[in-house]
């Protein structure tokens, strides 16, 4: 895959990412003008918070639970002014086209590492399929794949097997789900297919 195809990806993230963001500045300051009393409380959870990071830095976490139980009122109490307006929490968040990687991209897994998020993956696979014109995959995929269209015949002779055609099929097609199925696994070996169209294809692993 062109590193320039995920550059590209990565900059459409981006806009994305900024444009929810902006999104929700301006339903904020909609919100504001009606109930200005939110605004006044946004103010102080944001002074709270900053105050909160100097006295870590400055008396490490012994004298937080104060700081925690005024941040912890002003919650509440902008909890219960949504409330009363009937305005969802949700409201006052982004709304990221991927809430699990909040239109970045990546996530980090369950030792911390930064990993490429699920819907990344799939727009770089959606552009592989593209540029390799598979674009029929609802009706051409291991579900509508019919193996009785190949003989049950078990003719050694004839095809070089001592198992039918239908057999050999049918093990290459599990092959190949359990190919797909453990993509991610570095340890899961590629699959080679050789031979002329229209033949009995050679199968690798």
């Amino acid at each position: 895959m062109s590193n320039n195809i995920l550059n590209t990806l990565l900059k459409e993230y981006e806009y994305k990412k900024l444009h929810a963001e902006l999104d929700l500045e301006e339903k904020k300051e909609n919100l504001y003008i009606q109930l200005p009393k939110l605004r006044e409380i946004e103010n102080e959870l944001n002074n709270y918070a900053l105050n909160t990071t100097k006295e870590i830095l400055k008396n490490g976490s012994s004298s937080l639970k104060a700081l925690q139980d005024k941040i912890n009122i002003l919650k509440k109490e902008k909890e219960k002014i949504l409330l009363s307006e009937n305005i969802d929490e949700n409201y006052l968040k982004p709304k990221y086209e991927c809430a699990l990687c909040k239109d970045t991209g990546y996530v980090r897994d369950n030792s911390f590492k930064t990993q490429m998020c699920n819907c990344l993956k799939q727009k770089l696979l959606n552009y592989s399929f593209n540029k390799s014109n598979m674009t029929n995959l609802n009706k051409e995929n291991f579900n509508s794949f019919n193996e009785n269209l190949f003989s049950d015949e078990v003719n050694v002779q004839k095809y070089k097997l001592n198992i039918s055609p239908r057999e050999n099929i049918e093990n290459i097609k599990n092959r190949c789900i359990d190919f797909v199925n453990n993509f991610d696994n570095p340890e899961n070996k590629n699959l080679l297919f050789c031979g002329n169209s229209g033949l009995r294809q050679n199968f690798y692993v």
